[in-house]
């Protein structure tokens, strides 16, 4: 009973922050589309689901996401096999460059993509610009690096006796990826896929950037709703179908992740040397580089651009607010959302790190056991929750006592901790779980109090990992644009809200201030990902 009372001490404070800032914002928004003036009325959320527009919207999230994450496996198999399993120079280097795309800024991505495919574009002339196909492009380019990662991680752990036994006996590189590899990777493939269509089904800044009000998604439509139309009651009602389907598709890819591996290896192969057979996957991994620096590279020509001349005049404008399009300078916003994410950062540290505590210490009861298994379900209810659904939560319920958060500085961060919290806590929580329990045991029966054996058996352990998980949610904050897009004041405009605002006012000094805004943001979540790369985490949550 001391056990579970102190598990229940030290869950006590992220259930009082996930009460405050997710299920209040959750259950307000539920209220909203079932009980819009008090009473209940599942009728509007009926009228709302069946309009044809919504039918439409619908369809056009299932299809392009769908169709994203199968130019994502197709691409990002060769990859993940040649960046795991062969021993190429530079392979740290290429795997950390296509790492970046998926912690790029959603409306980064967006605004390199038009750059790209727009008129004036290398690719203007297939006009391609404001299509579908841009849209599934640049899904497809922000999510090939779930792929890589996570069936680079299974790849790389196969023990390589099946296929070398399978190739003896005369069957060819193909017969043997056919009949060995694959069926072995399944699992991995399957679950990455889940991953990256529910990674699809909730973009928010690609889809909003590159569709525009032409060709709307489930989340582009919540926004579109509640910010031009006014129509609350039917973006909440959106918004409560969205959290069913997510919640769903986050449980079918848990199953398909925790599916028995039967390849794990009891001896796992080093990095061999490329033979002939590699070529064709070495040239598919050199196409996906290309294809992944194509838009980044056009953006970052772009921004050099005035006019017909080159000029650092888009980079010197970023001190100004453009032409009557802000109410601050770029730099001012830039401040803004570096802070803004730090403060994000080591809140959802801080919160991961004691919700990482509590679900991965071993349940000694079966009344602790029940008591975590509880906490650990809600712990993952964030995961259930898109950013604008969660921003939208935030919007229409912290707006009164006692809860009146609208003109405190924190409500952008803590939106930014709560879309961070998934990978801080599926970052920490492998290792944590791994640490043998008897080191901790022995450390106490050597006298050890319980923060000397923190220090010297869990810190040592968890100390890179607890890095990587800052540098990622520093990364996925300063990005951050859906929450962000319903909360952010003008006067405390974080950058991707300044790019979106820029590239949606005319004028060409505007625009090339975008494109500037766009190349600092994705620079500096650049650096912040090389350097989580060298610290060398092996798997980081979906990643």
């Amino acid at each position: 009973m001391r056990r579970t009372l102190a598990l229940l001490g030290l869950a006590l404070g992220p259930v009082l922050v996930l009460g405050v800032f997710f299920v209040l914002p959750v259950g307000g928004m539920v209220a909203r589309g079932f009980w819009p003036d008090g009473g209940f009325d599942p009728g509007g959320v009926v009228e709302v689901l069946t309009r044809p527009r919504t039918g439409r919207v619908v369809w056009f999230t299932v299809w392009s996401s769908a169709v994203a994450t199968l130019v994502s496996v197709a691409l990002g198999l060769p990859a993940a096999y040649v960046l795991h399993r062969l021993d190429l120079p530079l392979r740290r280097a290429v795997r950390a460059a296509l790492l970046v795309p998926f912690v790029l800024p959603t409306v980064v991505v967006g605004v390199a993509f038009r750059q790209l495919l727009g008129e004036s574009g290398p690719l203007g002339g297939l006009g391609l610009d404001g299509t579908p196909v841009a849209i599934v492009a640049g899904l497809a380019f922000f999510n090939v690096a779930v792929v890589i990662r996570s069936v680079g991680a299974a790849w790389e752990g196969l023990d390589p006796r099946p296929a070398e036994a399978a190739a003896a006996l005369g069957a060819s590189p193909l017969q043997v990826l056919r009949t060995v590899t694959l069926p072995a990777l399944r699992p991995a493939i399957v679950s990455a896929a889940s991953v990256v269509f529910l990674f699809c089904a909730t973009s928010f800044g690609v889809v909003l950037t590159l569709g525009g009000l032409r060709y709307a998604s489930v989340e582009t439509e919540i926004y579109l709703l509640t910010t031009n139309l006014l129509d609350l009651q039917a973006a909440a009602a959106l918004s409560v179908v969205q959290l069913v389907a997510i919640t769903v598709l986050l449980a079918l890819a848990a199953r398909l992740r925790a599916v028995p591996d039967p390849t794990v290896a009891r001896r796992t192969a080093r990095p061999r040397a490329v033979r002939r057979s590699d070529w064709p996957q070495v040239l598919a991994t050199v196409l996906l580089l290309a294809l992944v620096a194509a838009p980044v590279l056009t953006l970052v020509l772009g921004s050099l651009r005035v006019g017909d001349a080159w000029s650092l005049g888009n980079y010197r404008a970023l001190r100004s607010t453009g032409e009557g399009a802000l109410l601050v300078p770029v730099t001012e916003a830039l401040v803004t959302s570096l802070r803004t994410a730090v403060d994000a950062t080591w809140m959802s540290l801080l919160l991961g790190l004691v919700v990482a505590v509590v679900v991965t210490r071993r349940s000694r009861t079966p009344a602790e056991r029940r008591v975590r298994s509880v906490l650990d379900g809600f712990f993952m209810l964030p995961l259930g929750v898109s950013a604008v659904t969660l921003g939208f939560g935030f919007l229409i319920t912290l707006d009164r006592p006692p809860v009146d958060l609208r003109d405190s500085a924190l409500l952008v961060p803590v939106a930014q901790a709560l879309v961070a919290l998934p990978l801080v806590v599926r970052t920490i929580v492998p290792v944590l779980g791994g640490i043998d329990d008897r080191q901790r045991q022995a450390a106490a029966s050597l006298g050890a109090g319980p923060l000397r054996t923190l220090a010297t058996v869990d810190l040592p352990a968890v100390w890179r990992p607890l890095l990587a998980a800052a540098g990622f949610a520093f990364a996925a904050s300063l990005g951050e644009f859906g929450a962000t897009a319903f909360l952010a004041r003008d006067e405390r405009a974080t950058v991707p809200v300044v790019i979106f605002r820029l590239i949606g006012s005319p004028g060409a000094m505007n625009y090339g201030m975008a494109l500037a805004a766009s190349v600092v943001l994705a620079a500096t979540t650049a650096v912040v990902m090389l350097a989580v790369e060298r610290l060398r985490v092996p798997s980081l949550g979906v990643l």
